[in-house]
């Protein structure tokens, strides 16, 4: 585990987010879409974001630091989120086959990947796929469904994941009831003071509302469909995803996983886990620039 110290946080108005510089949709060869943004230069060095749950392209992070990095960062609207054509019945490998895809299409060749909050388990697909060079996984969500888990899980999220084990139509059915305005009640409820200084920061707030609503535009389908997979047990051997791995959770995020990853670290030869004190899960959006520091290091090693 490697911990940054307290002076080392940056302030929460640095590497915020900011409009996209480029808009645009894929074509896949079976004729849907898939709806992507960037940032920072047209020809640095790709990041592709898996962002969290239900929020579409729109919301990006690292603002001024995507620019002083040179790191082109492109996020992606899964299916039947945002723009991006809808995909009943897809996985995970679906998923990480979508992006090699648009890796392709959009000259990416093998980016760094960072999975955020419930894009985690689709950007370590895109790791298990070989779509990845090199991982960060930022305030995952963990692996849930696992046994080792079962007696430190809140009753209500217990319940869901037992739920979707028994029964995943009927949970899919389930979420697809969540709205925009329940996701966002859903966060702010469940966050600590520290985060909430930085989700209701009046600029963050407007683009993290804009993603959430982009993200239920076509409906909550989207968003049951990744709930369910990422609920799930995953189908991916962390142990042979040879590809460098940093794990990074806020101290005080407990709405990510039982232990802050460390069983996630521990299942990942060479995962480095860094546990931030002072934050939760806004990490992503408060330590923007030593998370893709750190990436771009181990993307350029592990080639």
């Amino acid at each position: 585990m490697r911990d940054i110290p307290p002076g080392a946080i940056l302030s929460i108005m640095t590497g915020r987010v900011a409009v996209p510089a480029r808009l645009g949709k894929g074509a896949l060869p079976d004729g849907r879409l898939l709806g992507w943004a960037e940032w920072g230069p047209s020809d640095g060095t790709p990041v592709l974001l898996c962002p969290g749950a239900a929020t579409s392209r729109w919301l990006g992070f690292g603002a001024g630091v995507v620019e002083a990095l040179g790191v082109r960062l492109v996020s992606v609207d899964r299916p039947g989120l945002g723009v991006s054509t809808p995909a009943p019945g897809r996985d995970f490998a679906d998923f990480a086959e979508d992006m090699r895809r648009l890796c392709a299409l959009r000259d990416l060749g093998r980016p760094a990947v960072v999975g955020n909050s419930q894009g985690a388990p689709f950007a370590l697909a895109c790791a298990a796929g070989k779509v990845a060079s090199a991982l960060a996984v930022v305030s995952g969500a963990d692996e849930v469904a696992r046994p080792e888990f079962a007696a430190t899980l809140p009753a209500d999220l217990r319940g869901l994941v037992e739920r979707t084990a028994r029964d995943p139509a009927g949970a899919e059915e389930f979420f697809a009831g969540f709205t925009a305005e329940a996701m966002w009640n859903m966060v702010m409820a469940g966050s600590p003071e520290c985060d909430l200084a930085v989700y209701r920061h009046p600029d963050f707030a407007a683009a993290y509302r804009r993603a959430l609503t982009e993200g239920f535009t076509q409906g909550a389908a989207g968003y049951a469909r990744d709930t369910v997979l990422a609920m799930g047990r995953w189908p991916f051997a962390l142990e042979e995803l040879g590809v460098p791995v940093d794990i990074w959770y806020g101290e005080q995020d407990t709405s990510h996983s039982p232990d802050n990853g460390a069983l996630l670290a521990a299942r990942i030869p060479g995962a480095r886990r860094h546990v931030v004190p002072g934050i939760g899960g806004a990490l992503l959006w408060t330590h923007a620039e030593s998370i893709l520091t750190s990436l771009l290091e181990r993307a350029v090693g592990g080639r």
